[in-house]
């Protein structure tokens, strides 16, 4: 391989937690293409927010957290968030001087000669001797399965692919998952559809009063108590709960969030339950989530037997050159922003040879 280009360190993504990283080892001295190279494989600035469906407004969405060193100020609540954070993450680039590499396809990290590793992707080889991991969950939806799933002779489709509510008019719609994109799926069909039905596995949890630091912080204590075991992170939502707003109590007043516990099985023309009870749909939304996008680190052999990677801050314990921003307890805005800073942190130190210090986000 002639064309290996050489890097100290190679940023694998370009959301929050790409962007974080880069603007901290920008911040520490590294310069763009020089010393460390941001590979990302969308085709715009805006990591996932970009594929967002329209209707997703910036009003709605909660918990944006902006990126270090700049704030995003003005924005127009009523905007699609696609395109409210799509172009802030684009002045955010050519603010800094990032140089972000797109579209790059990451295929597969292999150890290297000298102990350094080899990030193979669409466009040549780099060699690194430190990799940050921010490649989130966006392109990897988790699709359940349920018997009788292949005979349904609607749409089936994730919320990878929702466009918006109105595609759906006159239709009778069952939404499956607990989460925020379920809710939020489900209060914006209502008015289009023929009919809602709501399905979750777990009866869902709403949470009253606001959110403080101390709740966040022990939700992240439980998420990242997984990833420490080596078994693949739940998101934070799944253990906060949802937040009761206007709109969730308006939704459970007229009985759109009027939930039902998990079918059985899923038939032709609709779904059933073991006790014979049977709802007809026109299309199965799945609004069941993601999961983390680690496939291309394979080679590095860094899964443990309960199927995720064990991670003590954001190195990985079976390699400290790789480092995982943006997963487990740091995928929310503000915690891929610490994660990024944490992240650069070691890697300075390792890159000197120095001690790693207690692993802290």
């Amino acid at each position: 391989m002639n064309d290996i280009r050489e890097v100290e360190v190679v940023v694998v993504g370009a959301g929050q937690a790409g962007l974080s990283s880069a603007y901290h080892l920008r911040r520490t001295g590294f310069e763009p293409e020089r010393d460390f190279v941001v590979l990302d494989h969308s085709p715009a600035p805006g990591g996932a927010w970009q594929f967002r469906w329209p209707s997703l407004t910036y009003g709605v969405v909660h918990g944006m957290h902006a990126l270090p060193g700049m704030e995003l100020t003005g924005a127009d609540p009523a905007r699609p968030s696609s395109e409210v954070i799509g172009g802030y993450f684009d002045r955010y680039e050519r603010a800094f001087d990032l140089r972000v590499r797109r579209p790059v396809d990451v295929r597969a990290v292999r150890p290297g000669e000298g102990g350094r590793l080899l990030v193979e992707t669409s466009d040549g080889v780099w060699s690194t001797r430190a990799l940050i991991n921010a490649t989130g969950t966006w392109d990897r939806p988790f699709w359940p399965r349920y018997p009788g799933q292949e005979t349904f002779l609607g749409r089936q489709l994730h919320t990878a692919g929702y466009r918006g509510p109105e595609e759906f008019a006159g239709l009778r719609v069952v939404v499956v998952g607990g989460g925020a994109s379920g809710t939020q799926h489900l209060l914006e069909l209502a008015p289009y559809a023929a009919a809602t039905t709501w399905v979750t596995r777990r009866p869902p949890v709403f949470r009253e009063g606001p959110f403080d630091e101390s709740l966040g912080r022990a939700a992240v204590a439980l998420v990242e108590e997984r990833v420490r075991q080596g078994l693949p992170p739940r998101s934070v939502v799944s253990v906060t709960g949802l937040p009761l707003n206007d709109a969730i109590r308006r939704g459970l007043a007229d009985g759109v969030l009027d939930r039902r516990p998990m079918f059985d099985r899923v038939t032709p023309d609709g779904v059933a339950w073991a006790d014979g009870t049977r709802v007809r749909a026109d299309v199965i939304l799945w609004a069941t989530g993601f999961r983390a996008v680690i496939d291309h680190l394979a080679p590095l052999r860094l899964r443990e037997p309960g199927g995720g990677i064990r991670v003590e801050g954001t190195r990985a314990v079976a390699d400290p050159r790789v480092h995982l921003v943006g997963y487990g307890p740091s995928a929310s805005t503000i915690g891929a922003n610490r994660a990024g800073r944490a992240a650069v942190r070691d890697i300075r130190r390792l890159l000197a040879e120095e001690p790693l210090a207690p692993a802290a986000v």
